[in-house]
């Protein structure tokens, strides 16, 4: 990946979600340089003929050749598409806290971390429209992310250089974005 941006290529390249939480790859979102492409998640791919391949996801279609079925796959790329830009539907906070207490029995969805200003937001489908501040997101969000919406604060670290926690109790990496303001 490195030589890609060395020499100012433009690049599609498939790949593990959690690559995103790697130390060469999230600067490069952040800073606007690579992002997520369209179709990203489950994908079934051919195994060949000849190919021992054991595991518990593999399907056969209907033209009668097995196919296994990966769950996080991502495309990683720095060409622009439409769907990039084009801005997530949200509710508000109160919104989404009777929106909650409906479904889930609970009217707290958004907690505070122990070790920063930010709110705990634990899906893209619940992010406010109206928190002014600095959220907490699932890295599956950049699967919807829109750069001329939110921008991209920092990744899963509080103030005090220590994973982001709520109550003592870490959740799986997250993204700190807050909204761009318009102009």
């Amino acid at each position: 990946m490195a030589q890609l941006f060395e020499y100012g290529k433009q690049f599609l390249i498939i790949g593990n979600m959690n690559a995103i939480t790697y130390k060469e790859v999230f600067p490069k979102i952040k800073e606007n340089k690579m992002w997520l492409g369209v179709f990203s998640g489950a994908k079934k791919y051919l195994i060949p003929d000849g190919v021992n391949f054991k595991r518990s996801n593999i399907e056969v279609g209907e033209d009668g050749k097995r196919y296994a079925k990966m769950g996080n796959t991502v495309w990683f790329t720095n060409l622009d598409h439409g769907r990039r830009h084009q801005p997530l539907n949200l509710m508000t906070m109160e919104e989404n806290k009777k929106f909650n207490s409906k479904v889930k029995k609970s009217k707290t969805i958004y907690k505070k971390y122990d070790n920063y200003n930010a709110i705990e937001v634990p899906f893209t489908d619940v992010i406010p429209s109206d928190h002014e501040g600095v959220m907490g997101v699932p890295i599956s969000f950049l699967d919807k992310y829109n750069p001329d919406q939110f921008e991209i604060i920092k990744f899963r670290h509080g103030a005090d250089g220590k994973d982001l926690a709520i109550n003592g109790k870490t959740p799986y990496f997250r993204i700190l974005i807050k909204h761009k303001k318009k102009k």
